[in-house]
């Protein structure tokens, strides 16, 4: 699938500060780069730096006035829909190195406060049974309704109010599977049919010594999504943080398909 990216984002600062902006699609192997333009108003140059895992890439600006960043993306997505159901768990030994920091718990995915309920609710489930039966569970238990969370909500938080957005659904997800045994990274990106259209973020999880893209609130699937961060929790995949105080005056996101 081909996807077209069209990003702005439009600030007003109260007083220069450093940026780091993380909006452009990572070039991994299931996904290539077609077309990557990044402009942005800054009279510093911008400075990459590797995202988490050495994937994708951070940008470093600097914010002053008004602050507009444009981003231009196409992406090939070369990725085979596989069913999670039928993987097998990894035992916690023989994770790889980089792996086993997605067993633990986060500023925002306590993972630790639900062992208790993840053996209770899901009991005999382990592996990919499990991973779905979790994404499942928060498919059903949470509903999708903007302007219920903030920057701050947990996924203890989401569990007890039950709603929230994207980066909600996949901080409990990752923490529901961590206290499961199942590693889960927090991913940014970018699909299609997310409603409202914005960043998007999911999870990964990593069973039969790969990861997999699992997205709880339904709205895409490891065919039409592309990744540009990988990490904890919300954290290391924002796609912008300000080292200082700005006003937002607009922000879009369009992805279309085809």
């Amino acid at each position: 699938m081909r996807l077209t990216i069209d990003v702005a984002l439009d600030y007003s600062f109260y007083e220069p500060a450093d940026v780091l902006l993380q909006i452009e699609v990572a070039a991994m192997a299931d996904q290539k780069l077609l077309a990557d333009t990044l402009s942005v108003t800054s009279r510093e140059r911008l400075r990459a730096t590797p995202g988490e895992e050495s994937i994708g890439q951070r940008c470093w600006a600097l914010g002053e006035g008004h602050f507009a960043a444009r981003y231009h993306g196409e992406v090939e997505i070369d990725r085979v829909a596989i069913d999670i159901a039928t993987l097998p768990e990894t035992r916690p030994r023989d994770l790889p190195a980089l792996v086993v920091p997605y067993l633990m718990a986060s500023r925002y995915c306590q993972a630790d406060k639900f062992d208790a309920f993840v053996q209770s609710e899901f009991a005999g489930l382990t592996g990919g049974p499990l991973a779905v039966a979790i994404s499942d569970w928060v498919g059903q238990h949470l509903t999708y309704r903007c302007g219920t969370s903030s920057g701050v909500t947990t996924a203890i938080d989401t569990f007890v109010t039950r709603e929230g957005v994207c980066r909600d659904y996949a901080h409990l997800t990752a923490a529901l599977m961590r206290a499961g045994g199942i590693p889960a990274r927090c991913v940014g990106g970018y699909a299609p049919n997310v409603s409202p259209q914005d960043f998007h973020a999911v999870v990964e999880v990593w069973l039969a010594d790969a990861w997999h893209l699992i997205d709880a609130t339904g709205m895409s699937d490891a065919t039409d999504f592309a990744r540009v961060g990988v990490g904890r929790d919300a954290t290391d995949i924002a796609f912008m943080t300000i080292f200082g105080r700005a006003d937002l005056i607009e922000q879009t996101v369009r992805v279309t398909a085809g």
